[in-house]
């Protein structure tokens, strides 16, 4: 039982860092939004044809404004993860968005984001993309230059399911419920400053 309770007391002294987790959240997803909110305003128009074109985009009505708010949220999201500024709030339309493209884009290729050909999530569309990339890498072999192309990484083949997604969402869920974290956030210095004035 004393060990056990030396443990315990052991584990309450990390809480003196527990900014830290939320901090490593939104560190990890700032680049995520970042990147999908600025590639989407640097081809805007291209974006909002995607969301609306029914062959080969995702046919979704109002392009332009869907574009507009799916691009606004993510680069507004991006900097309130950056500075830890209305996190909370901020988490709501970005979780919004994450349900949007699993529900639009990913849901239909299953859960993996990265082709595998065994395992439990492994589906015949994986399986044959494992035997497409088996191909490639023959036809690589035999007339590319296979070991500059993989000197920095193996070929996959994107399966583009709902894994990424998830995960991006579980983690924004829990910056909702935790917040910004202490020190390294705008919310924290202004939640302390209104404290004071009260």
């Amino acid at each position: 039982m004393e060990l056990l309770l030396r443990l315990q007391a052991l584990l309450d002294k990390t809480r003196a860092v527990d900014f830290l987790a939320p901090l490593a959240l939104r560190l990890y997803l700032l680049p995520v939004f970042w990147m999908a909110g600025t590639q989407k305003m640097a081809n805007f128009s291209s974006t909002a044809q995607w969301f609306g074109n029914q062959d080969w985009g995702l046919g979704l009505p109002f392009p332009t404004l869907m574009a507009f708010l799916a691009t606004s949220t993510e680069v507004l999201g991006a900097i309130a993860l950056l500075f830890g500024i209305g996190v909370r709030l901020m988490a709501i339309p970005l979780m919004f968005t994450m349900i949007m493209a699993m529900a639009t884009v990913h849901w239909q290729h299953g859960w993996l984001a990265i082709a595998e050909g065994t395992g439990p999530f492994a589906t015949e569309r994986t399986i044959g993309a494992i035997e497409r990339l088996d191909r490639a890498r023959e036809i690589l072999q035999q007339y590319g230059n296979y070991d500059w192309l993989t000197a920095n990484g193996q070929f996959v083949i994107l399966n583009n399911g709902v894994e990424f997604a998830v995960t991006y969402l579980v983690m924004l869920l829990a910056l909702f419920f935790m917040g910004a974290g202490r020190y390294v956030s705008v919310d924290y210095w202004l939640d302390r400053r209104l404290k004071s004035l009260s």
